[in-house]
């Protein structure tokens, strides 16, 4: 039996994250991942850093979402630093394009909203005249966008690999290729049994994504967790063009494009659909017309973890004191605050007044739940 301060239960954005925050505040961590076979959003995101239009309807989300991306320079110079990987951070802004008026109306109306509660809320609303001469080869189809000097994007691969490169560097065990197939708590901590290996340790992390419905099961919380289809077209590799991320739009640090911005309720099914392809590509082609002479040379879906209000489960579990529950769909850009402020509250080395909003709590969820499994 592996013995250790705490177990983190997946090895994904949000884990691994957590992990290294708690690994470099001296804890000795144990990280299970499921391996290849489970549900991967940190492998299938668009790797923005996405702020404009965030916390709509929650105002302590929107100022979460602020406080993450601040500290993001922080991370992406320790991660250089330890693992010499640059994630490619750019914090230069970023565009939401409409297509008609509508659209154009509907942000607008978003972003004043949280302008109002926030106060200090950048961002401008430009017709397609000006949008031209901020990003030149946008379509006349785009009626208008809003721009945030707050937003930006990273390459979410490389973001991964450093922070699985950083954790082993800071002494977390990795034990990967096996489910959780059980979890006990009792005075002296938990033991975890994943395949043939078991972990004892006084503090435990559910950070699984959606597996962290069943995981709570284990523990005596229904988790009210659903999964949200995304999918992602990439292009070849062309000469760059594209300054800024847009939402839909982003050219990456290699020179692919990638396109998205669907989604979906088909339940646990990851695959792709001709239809929304073809959507996500048209729109694209509308919003830069040079796009319609590219070749595409890949396609995913991968699935979102999403709560019933769109919000992150920050919760010290109840009925499992010691426990901790975490479950979000932004984690990139999210990385940093998991890593730099979420990691030292759960160590006890900070209080995080902020996290209360986000509590299991809030929701009146119907029994009828069902956990995956």
């Amino acid at each position: 039996m592996h013995k250790t301060q705490t177990t983190v239960i997946g090895g994904g954005l949000l884990g691994m994250a957590t992990a290294y925050g708690l690994a470099r505040l001296g804890q000795k961590v144990c990280v299970l991942d499921e391996g290849d076979t489970a549900f991967r959003a940190s492998r299938g995101n668009f790797g923005l850093l996405w702020v404009q239009g965030k916390g709509y309807g929650m105002a302590p989300y929107a100022r979460w979402t602020r406080q993450a991306v601040a500290l993001w320079p922080e991370l992406a110079s320790l991660l250089l630093a330890e693992t010499g990987i640059d994630v490619q951070l750019r914090q230069s802004g970023g565009f939401q394009l409409c297509l008609s008026e509508a659209e154009l109306a509907e942000e607008v109306r978003r972003l004043q909203w949280l302008k109002d509660e926030l106060g200090d809320y950048p961002f401008e609303v430009l017709r397609n005249a000006q949008l031209s001469q901020r990003l030149p080869g946008v379509g006349p189809a785009v009626v208008g966008a809003c721009y945030s000097p707050m937003d930006g994007d990273v390459n979410p691969l490389k973001l991964l690999r450093a922070l699985h490169q950083a954790c082993q560097l800071q002494g977390v065990h990795l034990l990967s290729g096996d489910k959780v197939m059980g979890i006990e708590a009792g005075d002296n901590g938990f033991v975890v049994t994943a395949g043939e290996q078991q972990v004892r340790s006084e503090q435990l992390v559910l950070a699984a994504g959606l597996g962290n419905r069943e995981l709570g099961a284990h523990l005596g919380h229904a988790i009210p967790l659903q999964p949200s289809r995304g999918q992602i077209l990439v292009t070849e590799r062309v000469e760059p063009f594209l300054s800024h991320p847009t939402s839909t739009v982003r050219q990456t640090d290699e020179g692919t494009v990638q396109l998205g911005d669907s989604a979906e309720s088909v339940g646990f099914d990851d695959g792709t659909s001709t239809a929304v392809m073809a959507d996500i590509a048209d729109r694209a082609v509308r919003s830069f017309p040079r796009l319609g002479n590219v070749r595409l040379v890949r396609a995913w879906g991968a699935l979102r973890v999403l709560t019933p209000d769109g919000f992150p489960i920050y919760q010290s579990l109840s009925k499992a004191p010691g426990a901790y529950l975490l479950s979000c769909h932004s984690g990139v850009t999210l990385a940093a605050i998991h890593a730099l402020r979420l990691a030292p509250w759960i160590a006890g080395k900070i209080a995080l007044p902020e996290v209360a909003a986000f509590a299991l709590d809030r929701f009146n969820f119907a029994p009828e739940v069902r956990h995956a499994g």
